[in-house]
This record gives C-alpha cells, structure tokens and sequence, in this order.
C-alpha cells in the first residue's frame, strides 16, 4: 500500500496559514507528500523547501487570476496536486489542518483494512473546529462535522471548487463518495488566526467566487456554540498556537444573523430528535 498525501496553498505566510504543522502532521504515515505551491508574494515556497524529509515533492503553478466564478480555481488547484499523486490512496490536507501524532496509527490501519473493499471508495474523518483561540471550538450543524479527506485513487473523482470531491459513475453526473468515518479528528485552525489575516484571506479568496469580501469580526459568533476545549493538541502546533484562557468571549448584545438563527434551531431538532443535521459531501458505508 502507498500514500500520498497532496495539498495546494499560495501565500500561506501572509494568510496566517499552520502550513508548515499542517504538513509534518501527516508525514510519518505518508510515503510521498505532492505540494502545489501557486506564485506568492512571501516566503511559502522556500519554507516548505526547508522541510527535510525526501517525501516531498513540489509542483509550482501560476492561478488563472480571470478564472472567478464559484471557487473552480481552487478545484483545479487541488486537482494539479491531486493528479500528480502516485499513491493507491489520496490524502487531502489542507494548509490550516491538522491531525494528531495519537491517530496516525488508526488512520494508517484503516487505510491498510479498507484498500480491497470496494464498497469503501473513500475515507472521512471527524472535525474540530477551533475558533478565536485554542480553547474553544463550534459545536453546530452549521459547521461540517465531518468530511472525506482520503479517497483512492483508483476512483475517478475531481473537486469542483476544491471543497469536496464529486465521483464521476458515468459521463453525465458526478456523485458523492462512499466513505467510511474513522474516529478520529481533524483539527482545524483556520479561525485561530488573527483577525488581520483573517480578512486578508477573506479579500484574497471571495473574488474567485464573484463575491466581495465580508469584514470578519470574531465576536459576531453565537455564543451558545461556543464550547470548551479541554483536550491536548497536537505537538507539531503548540508553538503556533497564540496563548489564550478559557472560551473565546462574543459580543454580549450580539444579534444573531438569520444563518446563526436558522443553526439555533437545526441544534434544538437534533437534540430533541436525536438526529444529525449537519452537511455532509459524502455518502456513509461501514
């Protein structure tokens, strides 16, 4: 069995991005890393070239600046990546993910117990949303509670805007994966950047999806997802990781949007008929 592990990232020093963790994470468990470094305007590329390992192997593109319409940049981003893996499966990480030194074993086997099964055409893993510090993380149908982020590659996939993979059955219509959820967790980090960074990223990102930029204030949260996070974090993060104490705290006269409202109620459904509502870009095999 061979992994690859793939990601694309493009200014992931300005943008505040882990990169650098989000890469070591997976490394010990991978047998080849491909990176598609896209033109940046800080240091990403020669970062990612000091990483010492041999698994690592770096493609660098230049992005379509004209290509704006519902993110398919990014798709063809991660596809650049993701057709240049050799591997039986596809690791999909990206730059402000994480996983934990304590499941690279279970991930390992899960991959090693499910390459000959054909009804398992991909793999999911749990989330865990960081949000305005380390401490505290979203609990909400709002937000993926899961997601698949290693499929094989002998399965004819591509990812649209770069969010999730579609599976081409037939020439016509693309179809969600089959994946099995591994218990384990993806640790997210993207929202523990600074507010600064944050926005940039916001800036960079919304003019491929033909939409302006929001400005991002983190206290504009429901607080009632907000929980508290008393578990370890990976080793490779905890120097990126700003010092903080106790749960991130939002505006207190806050009023919800019609989103975080709408998330309310999604949250009392679940609880009272113990369901989960959350969205999920794959289809659940055991």
């Amino acid at each position: 069995m061979k992994i690859s592990a793939f990601t694309f990232i493009r200014n992931g020093q300005i943008l505040g991005y882990p990169f650098i963790e989000s890469i070591n994470s997976v490394l010990p468990i991978v047998d080849e890393f491909v990176i598609n470094v896209g033109e940046s305007e800080d240091n990403t590329l020669e970062l990612i070239k000091s990483i010492k390992s041999d698994k690592i192997r770096i493609i660098e593109s230049s992005w379509n600046e004209n290509m704006t319409d519902k993110g398919y940049v990014y798709g063809q981003q991660k596809m650049i990546a993701q057709f240049s893996c050799t591997g039986d499966w596809l690791f999909y990480v990206e730059g402000d993910e994480v996983y934990h030194e304590k499941d690279l074993k279970t991930l390992h086997e899960q991959m090693y117990l499910s390459l000959m099964d054909k009804k398992i055409e991909a793999l999911a893993v749990k989330f865990l949303h960081f949000y305005g510090n380390g401490n505290s993380f979203l609990e909400s149908p709002g937000w993926y509670r899961s997601e698949a982020r290693i499929i094989k590659s002998s399965i004819r996939s591509y990812a649209p805007d770069g969010l999730f993979w579609l599976v081409l059955g037939t020439n016509k219509r693309g179809r969600y994966p089959f994946a099995k959820l591994v218990d384990i967790y993806c640790y997210h980090y993207g929202w523990v950047r600074n507010e600064d960074q944050m926005n940039l990223k916001s800036s960079q990102v919304n003019k491929y999806w033909s939409s302006s930029a929001q400005k991002i204030d983190y206290r504009k949260m429901d607080q009632q997802i907000l929980k508290k996070y008393d578990g370890d974090h990976p080793k490779v993060i905890k120097k990126w990781l700003p010092k903080s104490y106790g749960i991130f705290e939002t505006y207190q006269d806050y009023k919800l949007t019609k989103k975080q409202k709408k998330h309310r109620v999604m949250l009392y459904l679940e609880s009272l008929f113990g369901i989960e509502l959350s969205k999920k870009h794959y289809k659940s095999v055991k």
